[in-house]
């Protein structure tokens, strides 16, 4: 098989229209090309008067490939791409705490291998979840079990299934391979903005569930981890909590793949002496605009293309200050959420759908943080940081799960909302109109509007008056890093435990999530080899 990059497609295109393109990369004739397919396809929209895709292509040949190849520019021989993992042999069951992107995939690979691992989770199915969060969001009586956070799937499940990432770690084709497998749309695989969307998330995500379950490993629902129990330095039993009851699985091997807003789990840790430390996250709000003129401003006249559907954007600035300020999680055609997860406290986050459809567009709006920034020098500083940030956002909303929002011009001219324009606030179950001032830190409010004002001459539009603000959105990634040895990725305290995934502060997105998730499971089949090839040269 060839590779082609740097291939210009029209917007409109069909599989002849591959073939062709490739037979005219190769200078061959089209009858000389088998097949031409997409592996990866971005939109180049620099000119907005010739937008087009940039693609690269899968080719098979009806001639001789490595003949072509001296004659071709940007091509190249590749094989399909495949995965492997050690098998398992023999052992207690290893535990994966969480059902996130890591946590399912870590027990999608030990299932696969014959591990047969147990997959704790401490909120609901992601059916009985998917009710449990539209009663809050109609409502607003949240559940502290089951929640935009908590709940099979992780806290992407209700977001935009958004598969963008930057780690380059090969594992990330055998994510998107299964993605696909167990119900994604296949254009994740060659779109170079992929996306999944929450409708078709959930369904996918339940199918990896079941999956895991065919191959041998167990499920258990509203079950959390309250503690372990450590042997001469090691893993060798695990505490659970469910149905009130606690009671002790014996294991060798935790996966901790908690997510970032399992509280109590790091309160937990800490109280164990496990080493943690405070890192850098962000903190802003949501940001929305109508999604037409988002749109109009990315894709000029070629907007409402059927084959571009609504445009993204990512935007970053470093200010004077030398904080930088940038838009993350970005939902075009979608709605902000209240994704809070503890009574007394809001938060928020975006949510697309497949079709991405919906009349605004949003993303996050953050400011970064750091431990100098927290007002304390413990590990859990961040987290608590986080807390007083939410804990106002739920009273200056009127303690009743309504989000506070502000018009941007009001924002920026330091006064209250009274009336908003063209852009009416999305999330449920409410909003109250307000001043986000009162909310945000000095340090970080002064730095959104900095960064607006600058993203503004980036993208026009950006930061029209009428855009609106919703907060509060403080949970863009973990406030700690669960420290770990780079070497086996155990856990610095004990042996046998992983820190795992976005919570243990070693991703930032479902795909790095899952791959993260995919390594801590090698590493247990790996140890497993090795101890069990100890063992027969024993006997």
């Amino acid at each position: 098989m060839i590779r082609l990059s740097n291939i210009k497609i029209p917007l409109s295109y069909n599989d002849d229209a591959l073939v062709k393109a490739a037979a005219k990369q190769l200078r061959v004739d089209k009858s000389a090309v088998k097949t031409a397919s997409l592996y990866r396809r971005s939109i180049d929209a620099r000119k907005k008067d010739n937008i087009f895709f940039l693609c690269t292509l899968d080719v098979e040949l009806n001639t001789n490939e490595d003949k072509l190849l001296r004659k071709a520019k940007n091509a190249a021989k590749v094989a399909p791409y495949s995965y492997s993992a050690p098998k398992w042999s023999e052992g207690a069951r290893p535990l994966v705490v969480g059902m996130g992107p890591a946590g399912l995939f870590a027990a999608l690979i030990l299932a696969q291998s014959g591990a047969n691992p147990i997959v704790i989770e401490r909120g609901r199915d992601v059916d009985r979840r998917t009710d449990d969060v539209e009663s809050f969001w109609k409502s607003g009586q949240l559940s502290e079990i089951s929640n935009v956070q908590f709940g099979e799937g992780g806290a992407g499940a209700f977001s935009d299934g958004k598969l963008t990432t930057g780690t380059k770690d090969h594992r990330q084709r055998k994510v998107l391979e299964e993605f696909v497998r167990h119900g994604a749309p296949e254009e994740i695989l060659y779109n170079a903005k992929p996306h999944i969307g929450t409708d078709k998330l959930k369904p996918t995500v339940k199918h990896l569930r079941e999956e895991i379950i065919r191959l041998g490993g167990s499920v258990l629902f509203e079950t959390k981890l309250t503690g372990f129990t450590v042997k001469d330095g090691a893993i060798c039993a695990a505490e659970i909590e469910r149905d009130g009851k606690t009671e002790l699985l014996e294991t060798d091997n935790i996966i901790l793949a908690i997510g970032h807003s399992a509280r109590d789990t790091l309160e937990m840790l800490e109280e164990k002496k496990l080493p943690i430390e405070a890192k850098p996250f962000s903190v802003g709000a949501r940001i929305e605009h109508l999604r037409e003129k988002i749109d109009k401003a990315q894709y000029g006249s070629f907007a409402n293309h059927k084959n571009l559907g609504a445009a993204t954007y990512k935007l970053s600035t470093r200010l004077k200050n030398g904080r930088g300020v940038y838009t993350f999680c970005m939902c075009p055609g979608g709605t902000v959420v209240n994704a809070s997860s503890e009574s007394g406290m809001l938060c928020t986050n975006g949510m697309s759908e497949f079709a991405r459809n919906e009349i605004n567009s949003n993303s996050a709006l953050l400011v970064g943080v750091a431990p100098d920034d927290y007002g304390s020098d413990k590990p859990l500083a961040g987290m608590e940081f986080q807390r007083r940030l939410e804990k106002a956002a739920f009273d200056l909303g009127g303690k009743s799960y309504r989000a506070p929002a502000q018009r941007l011009c009001d924002f920026v001219a330091n006064r209250k909302t009274t009336a908003f324009g063209e852009v009416s606030p999305s999330i449920k179950p409410g909003f109250t109109a307000c001043d986000l001032n009162e909310l945000l830190p000095d340090f970080i409010s002064s730095s959104m509007k900095e960064g607006v004002a600058a993203m503004g001459k980036i993208l026009n539009g950006f930061d029209d008056g009428d855009a609106v603000l919703t907060g509060i959105e403080a949970r863009s990634s973990s406030p700690v890093r669960i420290m770990r040895s780079p070497e086996t990725l155990e856990s610095v305290g004990v042996r046998g435990l992983y820190p795992c995934g976005e919570g243990a502060g070693y991703a930032g997105g479902i795909i790095s999530a899952a791959v993260d998730g995919i390594k801590c499971a090698e590493m247990i089949l790996l140890k497993n080899q090795k101890l069990t090839m100890i063992g027969s040269c024993l006997t």
